[in-house]
């Protein structure tokens, strides 16, 4: 179930509102798009999927709405684990991993741009 969308790194590009088969999400003008109907989610990772900046955070299993608190923590976990080296060496010049959404989105574009026959 879509869990978080944070708003410091949401563009507003709204590609969630339109990836979201069952819309979940309203655009709001000017800024990041609403969790308008979170029981909606189907939990197909579409939003998450598509995400340009990794903004949004889909809870795997979710049987009941997370709490604030449970969101925060499920946010801070997983873009804190994106920021930091893998391998613990702290190397400030190498650049963090892509992330799975961007490595994917990558691929699907891609497929997009095959010449017709």
């Amino acid at each position: 179930m879509i869990e978080v969308i944070s708003a410091e790194r949401c563009t507003a590009c709204n590609i969630c509102v339109n990836a979201c088969p069952t819309n979940v999400f309203e655009a709001v003008p000017g800024g990041p798009p609403r969790i308008a109907r979170q029981d909606d989610c189907q939990t197909c990772f579409m939003c998450e999927l598509y995400c340009p900046e990794d903004a949004l955070y889909v809870a795997p299993i979710a049987d009941r709405s997370a709490t604030a608190e449970e969101r925060d923590a499920a946010a801070e976990a997983s873009w804190a684990a994106t920021a930091a080296p893998s391998d613990g060496a702290g190397d400030a010049s190498r650049p963090p991993p892509p992330t799975r959404a961007s490595s994917c989105c990558a691929a699907r574009t891609e497929s997009f741009l095959l010449p017709l026959s």
